[in-house]
């Protein structure tokens, strides 16, 4: 009987104090500190990683670095001043290095380290001043060098060269710019004529030297993930990733190089026509593994393990059989494997290979990020869910266990995985989070275009009432080839759309990752068809089988593809009492003129608007203005040149000489995503009364 009580005692507390949390809000989030990828001490006793302070009064973003020991304790700030990103150890751990622009300019600087207390001695020492700023280093094995990305005029043949050709463009008065090749543009700037090369320094100072010379950049763009150049263990050689072609907006190749320290001529070791990027030396020094894509032209073709044996030049697949994309990886200590995340039904779960093949999961979850300390038996990786941004997470080897096997056969239906028990090493945002109210992300699964599985996601308000009739948002991602799932934005967060008061659904249609290549690939040449229908199948689903949906106030939003989707639901479907339209293509053909990464379109659209119109017009809102009528928002940054804001201005045109009631949020100051603090308030501010507006209380009634 005391028990019983007791444990009701219990859950009425647990009630209470679910209660007693608020919705959470604009400002909460800004409080929230971001969280990057942790890098090891080489005695693997501390992890260090970049966090990212808020201030929505200054508008700006400041990066510092944490530390926190690998077996648990104190998590504190290890570096304090104006801005410092990009931390690694020195090999013999008594050292770290990182970014700073303390004194204007982006450096490389280096203080001590003291592994005992897990905390830096002397003063800061700037190792680089190279003219053209300094960014991404890294020390070589032997400690005594440095590599660092620096972008530099292809022309000039010295620092004096650069910098006398920044000083004249600085002091012109003409900012006119010649164009001579596709790609003059690219996400939210145009090109400089520099390229990015990778340059070798001792630390003990010296003139720089350019290892990759040449009109090419090394490394390619790329919007994040693991560097794509690396040190030998011996030290001797460098292995990086580039592109060639002759036209880059054509092309996806990426291939990876290797070239001495010493400088030389660099010799290509992966021959896939399509992206081959994260190079990766084995430990012992016998192999370079790196993530490569077998199709030319194609940025959402699987990305494969490769296996690049270097005293004989083979390559092998290690994930040959597995469908599903390699993400984050990193060797292990002995050499003999490798561990990887890939997308899975809506997480980032972990991987280990054997230099045999044969990919087994062990630990769900979304995670990235992944280092392991020397001994292999602890793995340390940053981790996040739609109610907690990324925190770090140690988790500690405790033998096998069985799985099913990537490739049943000879070595039967079950293999065998590394077992880790997980912690969490951080509670950096438990201070703003402990105080708001947030539900789990639920899944489920229906029948979608062509009888395909497809899965969908529910988030629901604070405070849920399953006997009320609450308003919908319809989340549709961007990419395409992108997913909803158990993971953290802060541009477009699920937990913050359903604060006050609605029910979040979100579908991964067709063209999303995670359920296999095939089901990516369905999306190709068919933009307004399977996916439209699996989304709309799947808010049938949700309208169906949950009784707290009110189906007669739902409002759909979305971003990039998810915009393109808007503005073909616009024309498709009367279903929705409004439409949240962000940075969406609506004129496939102007589109294809006013983009610079020409090998999207083509693809996705199977030729140029000149070799295959009929398909660019099939899928195109533009023609299917007459029939729009939901009231729509509008939202388009100035310099977004992956869809031009053109774009934007053509939609809200057509809504407005078609009668339909709508509206326009414009960033000047914006490209692609709206990432200015103040910018973003003002960006949920206009979103969240457009969908109040149409679907809220003051609508029903």
């Amino acid at each position: 009987m005391v028990r019983r009580f007791l444990l009701a005692l219990l859950l009425l507390s647990s009630f209470a104090a679910a209660q007693n949390k608020r919705p959470f809000n604009f400002e909460d989030m800004m409080k929230l500190k971001r969280v990057a990828e942790p890098y090891l001490s080489p005695d693997g006793k501390w992890a260090a990683f970049g966090v990212t302070d808020v201030s929505l009064e200054e508008n700006k973003k400041t990066n510092h670095i944490w530390i926190v020991p690998v077996t648990g304790g104190e998590t504190k700030p290890l570096t304090n001043g104006k801005g410092e990103d990009g931390v690694r150890f020195s090999p013999d751990g008594k050292q770290i290095l990182y970014i700073s622009s303390a004194d204007g300019s982006s450096q490389v600087w280096a203080q001590d380290f003291d592994s005992n207390s897990g905390t830096l001695t002397g003063q800061p020492r700037k190792l680089t001043t190279i003219a053209t700023e300094a960014s991404a280093a890294l020390w070589s094995p032997d400690g005594k060098s440095i590599l660092f990305v620096s972008g530099v005029y292809p022309d000039c043949k010295d620092e004096a060269c650069n910098k006398a050709r920044d000083e004249e463009r600085a002091k012109s008065k003409v900012k006119a710019q010649v164009f001579t090749h596709l790609l003059y543009r690219h996400w939210n700037a145009y090109g400089d004529a520099k390229r990015s090369h990778l340059f070798i320094q001792p630390i003990a100072g010296g003139t720089p030297v350019d290892l990759t010379p040449g009109d090419h950049d090394v490394p390619p763009f790329s919007l994040g993930g693991q560097d794509q150049y690396a040190f030998s263990p011996e030290g001797q050689e460098i292995a990086y990733a580039s592109n060639l072609d002759e036209v880059e907006a054509t092309s996806t190749n990426t291939d990876i190089f290797v070239v001495p320290v010493s400088g030389g001529t660099p010799k290509k070791i992966s021959t896939s026509p399509g992206a081959d990027s994260t190079p990766m030396y084995s430990p012992d020094g016998k192999y370079i593994a790196f993530r490569s894509q077998s199709r030319g032209g194609y940025e959402s073709d699987r990305f494969r393990l490769m296996l690049y044996e270097r005293t004989t030049g083979k390559a092998t697949e290690l994930t040959q059989g597995f469908d599903r994309w390699v993400n984050t990886v990193v060797w292990s200590p002995d050499s003999k494997g490798l561990y990887f995340t890939a997308d899975d039904k809506g997480e980032d779960p972990m991987y280990f290979v054997g230099l045999t093949g044969g990919p087994t999961q062990f630990l769900r979850g979304f995670n990235d990020g992944l280092a392991l300390t020397p001994d292999g038996k602890t793995m340390v990786f940053d981790r996040m869910s739609v109610r907690f941004p990324n925190e770090i997470y140690a988790a500690t080897y405790a033998g096998e266990k069985p799985v099913p096997c990537s490739k049943p056969g000879a070595m039967g239906t079950y293999c065998t995985a590394p077992k880790f028990v997980e912690k969490p090493l951080t509670h950096i945002n438990a201070a703003v989070l402990d105080q708001v109210s947030m539900q789990p992300i639920e899944p489920y699964w229906f029948d979608g275009a062509e009888a395909a599985k497809v899965q969908g996601f529910v988030v629901k308000p604070p405070n849920f009432d399953a006997r009320k009739k609450y308003p919908v948002k319809f989340l549709m991602h961007g990419g395409p080839q992108g997913a909803w799932g158990d993971d953290w934005s802060y541009r477009w967060n699920p937990e913050l759309f359903a604060a006050n008061g609605y029910v979040v659904i979100m579908v991964n249609p067709r063209g999303s990752t995670g359920y296999g290549q095939k089901f990516i690939d369905d999306i190709n040449g068919d933009w307004g068809g399977r996916a439209y229908e699996d989304l709309m199948l799947g808010l049938d689903y949700a309208e169906k089988n949950y009784a707290y949906v009110d189906k007669d106030r739902e409002c759909a939003l979305g971003a990039s593809y998810g915009g393109y989707m808007a503005n073909w639901i616009l024309g498709n479907t009367n279903r929705f009492k409004c439409i949240v339209s962000h940075d969406g293509m609506f004129n496939t053909e102007s589109a294809f003129g006013t983009t610079e990464e020409l090998w999207f379109n083509t693809w996705e659209f199977k030729g140029t608007p000149w070799t295959n119109r009929d398909l660019y017009r099939k899928w195109s809102p533009a023609l299917k203005v007459t029939n729009f009528k939901t009231p729509t928002l509008v939202v388009h940054g100035q310099l977004d040149y992956r869809l031009d804001v053109s774009e934007g201005f053509q939609l809200f045109t057509s809504l407005q000489m078609m009668k339909v009631p709508s509206k326009m949020l414009y960033f000047p100051d914006e490209g692609h995503w709206v990432l200015k603090p103040q910018n973003s308030q003002l960006w949920w501010k206009t979103v969240t009364e457009w969908v109040d507006q149409w679907t809220g209380p003051a609508a029903k009634n």
